[in-house]
């Protein structure tokens, strides 16, 4: 997953869970500017702490995983 599509990805979580940006950026004490600027992908310099403090806020974490010499289901997608 590339930083564009964790962003968009937070959008549509936020937005499925009817939060508007000025309240999540206020319970993050973060700037809705900086919340729209990341949903965008305008904000490249936004820190990992700011990003795993988003995904926590709407009730999902950041998991690692071994990279497999095999495409996942998404990059087949995207190759079409």
């Amino acid at each position: 997953m590339d930083f564009y599509s964790l962003a968009k990805q937070v959008r549509d979580l936020r937005k499925e869970q009817g939060i508007s940006q000025v309240l999540m950026a206020e319970h993050l004490q973060i700037s809705r500017a900086t919340l729209s600027a990341f949903e965008t992908g305008r904000a490249g310099d936004i820190g990992l702490k700011k990003v795993i403090a988003m995904l926590d806020y709407l009730g999902y974490e950041l998991n690692l995983r071994e990279k497999s010499p095999f495409p996942t289901f998404e990059e087949l997608l995207d190759a079409q």
